[in-house]
Parts: structure tokens; sequence; C-alpha cells
């Protein structure tokens, strides 16, 4: 059987701002926002020698299996579980594109972890680095910090600029099995309804990695600190291990 395999851009930037955009909605008017950081990032990042080989993933291959509360990959080496009254699933949940989810940015997620009830949920993306692509905490941190204006861009376009966000600034974040990672979030609120919606951009060779979650908590409900308890318990379990 011929093995099928994808190619993935170069660009961290790109591919996290892309990401990013596709939370918010993803319209076409994105493309000269992108363009100009492909092109700031990509040339520095292809001088010099490659430092490592051209990354095949098989889309042949399953992408996990899920059994209980647990997911544990098999295109990808990570596994994460969900609390009770979570659930976990490699197909994008029915509501996600109400939430302003682009589809095409969820069909490249690999797993979803989400509460039926609450809507509170989030996805996972593994993305080989390219060749020339080089890490480090700091480089984490700047990029993770910069995918905010687009943010911002997206949600201006989408819901006005009468929306006021408050933004957290980019922190260092802990994963298992992860040297480097950090997050960042903003928090407003739409219709009576607070969103803390955040990315966690992260690197273990030879995968980028794109955590994106969003916390929904009506007014006057504590639904939504409970939420975000168990959602750090889901983001505790998630774990890149040693393929055998």
């Amino acid at each position: 059987m011929t093995k099928k395999v994808i190619a993935r851009r170069e660009s961290s930037h790109y591919i996290l701002t892309e990401r990013i955009l596709y939370a918010g909605g993803g319209h076409m008017s994105r493309r000269s926002y992108l363009v100009a950081l492909f092109v700031i990032v990509l040339i520095p990042g292809c001088m010099g020698l490659p430092v490592r080989e051209a990354v095949r993933v098989d889309l042949s291959v399953p992408v996990g299996k899920i059994e209980g509360n647990q997911f544990e990959g098999v295109r990808y080496p990570f596994r994460i579980s969900a609390p009770p009254g979570w659930k976990i699933t490699t197909e994008p949940p029915d509501f996600m594109e109400s939430l302003g989810y682009g589809k095409e940015g969820l069909e490249e997620s690999e797993v979803f972890v989400y509460h039926p009830s609450t809507q509170s949920n989030l996805q996972i993306d593994f993305v080989p680095a390219g060749r020339y692509s080089k890490f480090s905490q700091e480089s984490i941190e700047w990029i993770t910090e910069a995918a905010k204006g687009s943010f911002k861009e997206e949600v201006e376009k989408d819901y006005g600029t009468g929306v006021k966000v408050e933004y957290a600034p980019a922190t260092p974040y802990t994963l298992r099995g992860v040297p480097y990672a950090a997050r960042k979030y903003a928090t407003y609120t739409l219709k009576g309804v607070k969103r803390e919606q955040g990315w966690i951009y992260a690197f273990v060779e030879p995968y980028q990695i794109f955590i994106l979650y969003m916390i929904l908590e009506k007014e006057g409900s504590t639904e939504g600190a409970k939420d975000r308890e168990e959602l750090k318990k889901v983001l505790d379990s998630f774990e890149v291990f040693s393929k055998k």
C-alpha cells in the first residue's frame, strides 16, 4: 500500500497565526498578515544547514485510540485524559463551528476534549517542524505573544470594535515530555457569556504542538470556574511519550 505523506509549512509563526485565525473564523482577508509573517520568519530560518531530516507523516495510520476517558496517539506520540463528564473524540464536536472555529482548522486537529453541556473545549494539533526551524523557550514565547495581533484583528472583524478584550501575557507552560511551551489567552464577553480563549504553542523534537481551548461562562454561573479547574486537569494529563 502506498503511504500517504503530508508536507507542512516551514514557518511556525505562519502556522500558529493560521490556527488562531481559524479559532476566530478565519476570513480570507488574513492573507496579507500571514504573508508578511511568513516572509519575516522563513528567510532567517532557512539560512545555514538543516537541523533535522524532513519529517514524513503517514496519514494511513490511525490518529489514535480512545479507551474510556483516555486517548493515546498512534500517528503522533501523545496521550491525554478527560475528567468525568467530559468527552474525547477525534472528530470535531457539532457545536464548534457555532463558536467561531473554522471548519478547515478543525479538520487539522487530531483530538478534541470537551464538556457536552457547557461546550468548554480543547483541541490539539501536531505539526512536523521544518528542516531549518530552530526552537528555544524564548522563541516559543515570542511566537505565542505575536499571535495576539491576528486574534485581535479577527475578533474586531467578527464582533466589532466595541467588544472589550483583555489579554494575559504569554508565559511559560509545563507539559509533560515537552521541553518548550508557552500559553497566552484572551477574555471577552458576548451576549452575556464570558469567553476565555487561549492557545498553547510548544515544541518537542520533531513536532510543533498547537493546543487551542475555550472556556464558556454564563453570567451568574459557577460553571466557568469549574470548567477551568477541569481543563487544567486535562492539560496536566497531556504527555508526549517516546516511540518504541
